[in-house]
């Protein structure tokens, strides 16, 4: 019989989440919060419901690994520049703060030296999940202090990477033995390094294969096993799963296809950094903070002003206003997600002692709870922070946008125009956008397209436009207009509910076959809707002027009066009106007719001057026939003769009088005598 044990975990760790989550919601607490909540209730220290927690903890680390995948996709060359003054000064002072502070605190406890620097890399590191996840549902992740937070999470992360190495060694006692190890390391070094550039060498080529299969599945799978493949294939190398997944992340960060593969793989991260985070509060043994109360609340004191002091200094030292320096402080006053990894891998190096390990869970996970409350208080802080600086005259007055304007060119783009969709409408629009000068991006899942046109230097991207992590990748929330030059209606209008959902402002103008889509269209939030059909009957109707040699001018103020009345009737939805419009409205105001002069017609012999037509009647002769040539704008000295064929140009009732004074005799002989 099938066991099924793990199922039945994994039940009763989504149904306890759910419900405690929900809570949470109803009070606007943080849902990490929450999850951390759900596991110490689920947990053998809680209500016991999971008493094997193994299996949890494997899926934990899946979620970790993709975590990292996910960061290393998000980290590139251009992130390093666009931060490098951040990440090369703010950073290291930061990191290194909290490891001295840590150090001096564990030696005056009568900790070892190596205990201290252990704890320097515990404490050390931030929360990339808390944090990243409060600035966005602040809407501050491309603000200076965001962008700058961010920064220094990544420099953290991979800082991760020495940390590792180095935990195995303060753990062992003989000099020997540590030459063992770092003997170790550099055969994991070399391995992990043979690995990267076969990687480097291989993915690029192999994304390039699967995407002209246009398969959603198959690029899914293939990411999947790229992160999991390169990852396992590191940890043979010695070094952890975690760290093989960034690499992967780091590869596929250089290729076209990395937003899309991005927003592909973030809803299996974020299933799975919620086992994470349970997984955590399954391990926090509560009794161990009612045994030792004021030292868990000390601690906790401790590393919230720790960190506080050491990220405001360290962005000071960068340069920063003391506003921005303040809000990055808090946003890193917290024990990150791997420093419990570490944890786990010091414990096993016999780092910890007594009740250490469970001080350390404890302590993590009430900086965890309560940061997303401090990073919604810091904005107040921060401003009194200023005000007092611009009394005391601490230092000279700096605000973000002085640090930006030194920075250089900002991460992101403004007011720009997102077209989904690089057809031959797509294209146009983007050589149009480049001659003006409008800022603009532009997605398509045609990777051969994506190739050929970044080569030429556009701004494209691989990606689907109906993916809400894509269109923030696009940056979506500062963009003013969105384009859908798509031919797929189904994924057209997943494209707008999306869009719409993510920035209500955003003006979006969608191409579209058939006018009965219109109206669904506009239900979902496209301002603008193109229909393809309509265009087309515009281009007739001109066509068929033109064929009768009328003005050029004329057929294009036509064509832009029909456009302008029929789309104004469009946005109302007013479809049958638009039809009575086109079939009597419109193009029955202006009529072209023809009419021949026959051997008694009393215009035989008369000049158009002597005619009189158009004072007479208000019609127009726009052209004149005589044998089987045609002149157009005839001169007004023309006499007709039988045979020719005069064109008028009017409303119905102008070219009936016209026609009338033309050709019949009584007509024009009472027109005379009055």
């Amino acid at each position: 019989m099938s066991d099924y044990a793990v199922l039945g975990d994994l039940l009763v760790i989504y149904a306890v989440s759910t419900a405690v989550v929900f809570v949470f919601h109803q009070f606007r607490l943080p849902s990490i919060a929450g999850f951390l909540v759900a596991g110490a209730l689920i947990g053998p220290h809680g209500l016991h419901l999971i008493p094997d927690v193994s299996q949890v903890q494997v899926l934990a680390e899946i979620g970790i690994v993709l975590l990292l995948f996910t960061i290393g996709m998000e980290f590139s060359s251009a992130h390093f520049a666009a931060a490098r003054r951040i990440l090369m000064v703010a950073a290291p002072v930061q990191t290194g703060g909290v490891l001295v502070l840590a150090l001096l605190g564990a030696l005056a406890v009568g900790l070892s030296y190596q205990q201290g620097i252990f704890w320097g890399f515990l404490l050390s590191l931030s929360s990339t999940a808390i944090v990243l996840k409060a600035l966005s549902e602040q809407g501050e992740s491309d603000s200076f202090h965001g962008r700058a937070t961010v920064a220094i999470l990544i420099f953290q992360d991979l800082a991760v990477v020495p940390m590792m190495l180095v935990t195995p060694i303060l753990g062992t006692p003989s000099g020997s033995a540590m030459g063992t190890v770092l003997m170790t390391l550099v055969k994991a070094a070399i391995v992990v390094g043979l690995i990267v550039a076969a990687a480097w060498y291989l993915v690029p080529r192999l994304l390039r294969h699967i995407v002209r299969s246009r398969s959603r599945e198959l690029f899914l799978l293939s990411i999947i096993v790229l992160c999991l493949g390169i990852a396992w294939l590191t940890s043979l190398g010695g070094l952890s799963l975690a760290l093989g997944a960034f690499i992967a992340g780091l590869v596929i960060s250089e290729s076209e296809y990395s937003h899309q593969a991005l927003a592909e793989v973030l809803p299996f991260r974020d299933s799975f950094n919620s086992l994470f985070f349970v997984s955590i509060g399954v391990l926090m043994d509560i009794r161990v903070v009612l045994e030792h109360p004021f030292i868990v609340l000390g601690l906790l004191l401790a590393v919230i002003v720790g960190k506080l002091v050491t990220g405001s200094g360290a962005m000071v030292a960068a340069g920063a206003p003391p506003r921005s320096s303040v809000l990055v402080g808090v946003a890193l006053a917290q024990v990150g997600e791997f420093s419990f990894i570490l944890a786990q891998q010091g414990q096993d190096a016999g780092l910890f002692t007594g009740d250490q390990y469970q001080l350390f869970l404890a302590v993590s996970v009430l900086t965890m709870v309560v940061t997303p409350f401090l990073m919604q208080w810091s904005p107040d802080l921060g401003r009194r922070i200023e005000a007092m600086q611009r009394v005391r005259g601490w230092m000279p007055t700096r605000t973000a946008a002085h640090v930006e304007q030194m920075e250089g060119s900002q991460i992101r783009i403004k007011d720009h125009v997102i077209i989904v969709g690089y057809g031959l409408n797509g294209r146009n629009l983007a050589r149009v956008l480049s001659e003006t000068e409008i800022p603009h991006v532009a997605l398509d899942l045609d990777g051969e397209t994506v190739r050929r046109e970044a080569r030429h230097g556009v701004p494209i991207y691989y990606g689907d436009g109906s993916n809400a992590n894509v269109l923030r990748h696009m940056k979506i929330d500062d963009a003013k207009v969105l384009v859908v030059a798509l031919s797929d209606p189904f994924t057209a209008r997943r494209t707008v509910k999306v869009a719409k959902g993510l920035n209500s402002k955003l003006h979006i103008v969608v191409r579209t076959r058939y006018l009965r889509e219109l109206e669904e269209l506009h239900q979902l939030g496209a301002d603008d809707v193109v229909p393809e059909e309509f265009e087309t009957s515009i281009e007739i109707f001109a066509l068929v002027l033109r064929t009768y040699s009328l003005p050029q001018e004329f057929v294009a103020r036509k064509a832009e009066q029909i456009r302008r009345e029929g789309y104004a009737l469009l946005r109302r939805s007013e479809m049958p009106e638009l039809a009575h419009h086109l079939r009597g409205g419109t193009l029955t105001d202006v009529e072209v007719e023809t009419c021949r002069i026959d051997d008694e017609a009393p215009a035989v012999g008369k000049s158009l001057t002597e005619l009189s037509i158009r004072p007479r009647t208000g019609a127009s002769v726009i052209a004149w026939t005589r044998s089987q040539v045609t002149q157009s704008n005839p001169s007004e000295t023309v006499r007709l003769q039988a045979g020719d064929v005069v064109t008028l140009l009017g409303s119905r009732d102008q070219i009936r009088r016209a026609m009338a004074l033309l050709t019949e005799p009584n007509h024009g002989t009472s027109h005379q005598l009055k």
